[in-house]
């Protein structure tokens, strides 16, 4: 087991790093060349075809959260984690069908430009800078933490801050041409996550099949999984006992079985699919029909995710156990590195330029993100309100750097303690504290005329306020009998409830507030959106990818139950 890399592993990253490179560029030639605009700069609006956008959906979406943080999910949980990526698939559908035609229609470009479209100008910005936050010192922060550390540990475990520096500079690279560099670079960063993660999942499962006597076959390898760790492949995680050891506690704490599926993770998925920023700026880069194939081509993507980045994990658990793994560096966001340490010469460097690939392609879609919002949310209303088109192109580029200095900065040291909680939960449990409120916001926004802009700034507001409750204070106002104990990485211990369950809670108060202080507003709203006939249904050519998908997430359910 060689844990360094070769003279072939570097070439094959060096190539992977140079065609990228060359192709953006190129693309951004062209896009100066026969773009200038705004618009054109932040949406790539009317240039996207559905291949890119369900390619691009998927680059921003899988990142080091998901190579490192849900393989160490699948090391400590197992294939229940699986759950956030195929009711991820669902959650694309509700979203093509549902969500995608009523932003066309009104024309929405940023989620605080529905904000203010549909409420009002308090309730867009309160959102903006939210949501500014949230994507620099949550998402940024934690796909660069989590991704430096992988590669590190691959290159020696000397060189943390230079990777995080080379990744930085690389998404910067690559965002400040636009979003149509951002959305075709993807193409060939979907490509590379896809060949190389499917490349680590193989080899995993043939050492695994080797280690344990049945031959260097990936088959006979999963069968061995399934034996020698039964436990790892159900999907609902039982709920403890009086007898249930810490551990088993642990497991339900982080995916609390049947009631995961009541609210929390259709929560954490039709939020982060439908009332996202990165949504919207590539399903508007095209026609509905064609933002349409592209979202429900990314659900069948999305479907692929699990075997590439939580198989490996689950392999590192039975060799970890069973004594074939040394000492995991980092615990169990150490699984996806410990297992590529397994690959032979060059197709290691593919599996790292697969992992970077994932990484650089969701800074540079999360930085762009930043910059529209930042630019055309705050920038051009509240600060230069007589900017230009050249303008707001160049302060996005300076909005995107600024943002990746910050998520650097805090990155540094581990300033936001990342590394304590597991990188995966670390960004499911934080989204999850305004997860709830923005939903129903957007939600009762789309889907019932009556709600009032009084309502919406109420329920984004007590949304996060009943998150802090039920994560923080409700340990100790509801008493020890009716909640979990957890041991915490320091060696303190508490109460807590499942975060799953705070936000189902918190979501539930949130709708019944709004909906209340709704009745009592007028009965005809100005601001509601309008709906036209026929807005909502789809061409035979969709129903066959949705019943495809659902299909194939109805087998593996029936599979794993």
């Amino acid at each position: 087991m060689n844990q360094n890399l070769a003279f072939a592993d570097y070439a094959v990253f060096i190539i992977y790093f140079i065609v990228v490179s060359v192709y953006g560029y190129t693309v951004y030639r062209k896009r100066k060349q026969d773009e200038q605009d705004a618009k054109a700069y932040f949406l790539a609006e009317g240039n996207l075809t559905w291949w890119a956008i369900g390619a691009s959906l998927i680059a921003s979406n899988i990142s080091a959260e998901q190579f490192i943080g849900m393989s160490g999910e699948g090391f400590f949980l197992g294939i229940a984690v699986a759950a956030y990526e195929w009711l991820a698939a669902i959650a694309l559908i509700i979203v093509a069908v549902w969500f995608i035609p009523v932003y066309l229609k009104n024309k929405i470009y940023t989620m605080p430009q529905f904000l203010k479209t549909r409420y009002n100008e308090s309730t867009a910005l309160i959102m903006a800078v939210f949501w500014l936050f949230l994507y620099v010192f949550v998402n940024l922060t934690s796909i660069l933490y989590l991704g430096a550390v992988a590669i590190n540990g691959l290159a020696g475990g000397e060189y943390l801050h230079i990777i995080m520096l080379g990744l930085a500079v690389f998404a910067l690279f690559i965002s400040l041409g636009g979003m149509k560099v951002v959305a075709y670079t993807d193409v060939i960063q979907v490509a590379v996550l896809i060949i190389g993660g499917l490349v680590t999942s193989y080899i995993a499962l043939t050492t695994v099949g080797q280690y344990f006597g049945v031959g260097e076959n990936a088959i006979a390898g999963f069968k061995v999984l399934m034996k020698e760790a039964p436990e790892h492949f159900k999907m609902i995680i039982p709920k403890p006992t009086a007898t249930s050891s810490q551990l088993e506690i642990d497991k339900y704490l982080t995916f609390p079985g049947l009631l995961s599926y009541a609210a929390g993770i259709w929560i954490i998925n039709l939020n982060y699919w439908g009332c996202n920023q990165y949504i919207t700026q590539r399903a508007l880069g095209a026609d509905l029909q064609t933002a349409r194939t592209g979202i429900l081509f990314a659900g069948l993507l999305k479907l692929l995710m699990p075997l590439i980045v939580m198989l490996p994990g689950i392999a590192a658990y039975v060799l970890y156990t069973n004594g074939h793994l040394p000492q995991l560096v980092g615990g169990k966001d150490g699984a996806y590195s410990a297992v590529l340490t397994f690959l032979p010469t060059g197709l290691k460097g593919l599996s790292v330029a697969a992992l970077t690939a994932a990484i650089v392609a969701s800074l540079a879609g999360k930085v762009n993100s930043i910059s529209t919002i930042y630019t055309l949310d705050i920038h051009k209303k509240y600060i230069q309100k007589d900017a230009g088109e050249k303008q707001q192109v160049n302060i996005g580029r300076l909005a995107v750097f600024a943002a990746m200095l910050l998520a650097v900065v805090f990155t540094w040291n581990d300033i936001l303690g990342i590394g304590g909680v597991g990188g995966f939960t670390y960004i499911q449990k934080y989204t999850g504290f305004i997860s709830p409120g923005v939903f129903a916001m957007f939600f009762l926004g789309m889907f019932w005329k009556r709600t009032t802009g009084s309502a919406a700034i109420v329920g984004v507001i007590l949304g996060f306020v009943l998150s802090v409750l039920f994560n923080e204070y409700a340990p100790a106002l509801f008493g020890n009998d009716t909640l979990l104990y957890t041991a915490y990485p320091n060696g303190k211990g508490g109460f807590e409830i499942p975060f799953h369950i705070c936000m189902g809670l918190s979501f539930f108060f949130t709708m019944l507030v709004m909906i209340l202080m709704s009745f009592a507003g007028p009965k005809v709203n100005p601001k509601a959106f309008e709906t036209e006939p026929g807005m909502f249904k789809v061409k035979p050519q969709t129903t066959v990818l949705i019943v495809i998908t659902m299909l194939i997430i109805i087998a593996l359910y029936v599979k794993f139950w």
